[in-house]
């Protein structure tokens, strides 16, 4: 293993300010990029005629791939020179974007987005790696991690927002180009403003390695998507076998090799292992609660996608503003204490969505989703610090991969697990009696289901059903917002218990 070198400490010149910016815009690219797709997909639809399958697959290979790949990709970065990586990623990304928008077949859009996830899978750990090297003072460093997280949660908020402005002055295209002038930019201004770095002693590369952490992120993350979706298969199950065998072969292998891709001795650290638990658990009950929010505030309450849109805003807004504000907070207070007091937050906004109700009105739930949001965004910002500060400045991009590794897994089983709960209750609630065969199934698929073929059928029949779906599926959320609460409130204490020696 490298030996821990103490890093040179000092502070950030007018560069690396700059440099930030740079990297800032990168990752608000990045995240953008996972949720602009979804307004337009019915564009998509009329004009490649993709099947059902092929839809799923336009919109969900970015996040396999993505997932799969960041491990790799960050040490991958260490050894090559991590700015070099980035420069790499963000041609890469451009190319890819570019046969998006102009792609002529469901086929060729899939290729695309297999090529922006491998991209991304670049860019994501190589950002937060330079901030590691760049920021070398610890109130910077956090800082600047506070500016990288809140520009991950204001991309992903703006997506919707941006995809929507643009679907309605331009082509479906189009929202892949939006990424095309800052690609440009990165690679012009990245080699004035962003130093090289990278681990002057790497090791062999293990392509082994490689192989079974990819073999392992992609069939779990596919899984737990799909089932989520589609409910349980014999196809997720076997996925899911597959993802957890060759991620404990992998765990095994790290336990041998003299340079492990990862090494499993920071998970005894406390300060690390909690970091990266409670970025999985910040993630996972703020995925969750947009998951389903999204649906209530749209097909509970009948607001128009756009209108619950704005009304989401407040919460994502939130996340933004915890981001930078975690790095005064640990001015005053210990980082444990503001981040299990961050998880309380989040515990207190989703207990708030018990008292929710059919009739309720939007109020209760921003709150609601504003706590939740803001105890992400404190969380973010101070575990991906705790995670890169707990390794030497060479295997940065490691460590930072495993970070961004437990956040997209966080998305992933959160949509999953509380969806599935949520879902679990509508399907048990819901009275399809006197729907045709057909009309049941469709209408227990999803609340969407529900709600059109509601639309179908007489004034009366559409009314009960329409009130049983969504009592149903308030139900869903009472209980998915109680799982949460116990869970981070759960996880607050523990932060508090296994961080207490920290300064």
């Amino acid at each position: 293993m490298p030996s821990m070198q103490p890093a040179v400490v000092g502070k950030a010149t007018t560069r690396d300010w700059f440099g930030l910016i740079v990297l800032a815009f990168a990752v608000l690219l990045i995240a953008v990029d996972g949720t602009v797709l979804d307004l337009a997909l019915p564009f998509i639809s009329s004009d490649l005629a993709p099947s059902s399958n092929q839809l799923l697959w336009i919109i969900d290979v970015y996040s396999f791939v993505l997932a799969g790949l960041l491990i790799t990709m960050g040490t991958l970065g260490d050894r090559i020179g991590r700015r070099k990586l980035l420069l790499i990623g963000a041609a890469g990304f451009g190319v890819a974007s570019v046969v998006a928008a102009f792609s002529v077949s469901p086929e060729m859009l899939i290729a695309a987005r297999v090529l922006q996830g491998l991209s991304g899978a670049t860019l994501m750990p190589a950002t937060l790696g330079l901030i590691r090297t760049m920021f070398t003072d610890p109130r910077q460093r956090v800082t600047a991690i506070g500016v990288w997280g809140a520009m991950a949660g204001g991309g992903a908020a703006a997506g919707p927002l941006v995809g929507g402005w643009l679907l309605e002055h331009f082509w479906w295209g189009s929202v892949f180009l939006v990424n095309i002038p800052v690609m440009i930019a990165l690679i012009a201004l990245g080699p004035l403003v962003i130093p090289e770095s990278k681990d002057p002693n790497p090791g062999k590369f293990d392509l082994v390695s490689a192989g079974l952490s990819m073999l392992a992120l992609v069939p779990l993350v596919y899984a737990v998507k799909e089932t989520a979706a589609h409910g349980f298969s014999g196809v997720n199950a076997l996925a899911a076998v597959i993802g957890l065998v060759a991620g404990i072969v992998f765990v095994r292998r790290q336990k041998v090799l003299d340079v492990p891709m990862i090494d499993l001795r920071l998970f005894a650290k406390p300060a690390f292992s909690t970091a990266v638990f409670t970025n999985f658990l910040s993630v996972f009950a703020l995925a969750g609660v947009l998951f389903f929010g999204a649906q209530y505030v749209q097909l509970v309450l009948g607001n128009s996608p756009l209108e619950a849109g704005l009304l989401l805003l407040p919460g994502t807004a939130s996340s933004i503003v915890t981001s930078l504000v975690a790095a005064y907070l640990i001015r005053v207070w210990r980082p444990a204490t503001v981040l299990a007091g961050g998880l309380a937050f989040s515990a207190v906004g989703a207990a708030l969505l018990f008292g929710l109700g059919v009739d309720s009105g939007p109020t209760l739930f921003i709150l609601g989703f504003v706590l939740v949001g803001a105890g992400a965004g404190i969380a973010l910002t101070l575990t991906s610090d705790l995670v890169v500060s707990s390794v030497e400045p060479e295997r940065a991009g490691a460590a930072s991969a495993v970070s961004e590794t437990a956040y997209e897994l966080g998305i992933a089983l959160g949509v999953a697990i509380l969806g599935t709960v949520v879902m679990s209750y509508f399907r048990r609630g819901l009275d399809v009696s006197g729907l045709e065969p057909s009309q049941a199934a469709a209408a227990q698929e999803t609340l969407g289901g529900a709600t059109e073929v509601a639309r179908s059928l007489p004034e009366r029949a559409a009314e009960l059903l329409s009130d049983s779906a969504h009592a149903a599926f308030v139900n869903g959320m009472h209980a998915a917002s109680v799982a949460t609460a116990v869970v981070l409130a759960v996880t607050a204490v523990a932060v508090l218990v296994r961080m207490r020696t920290r300064v």
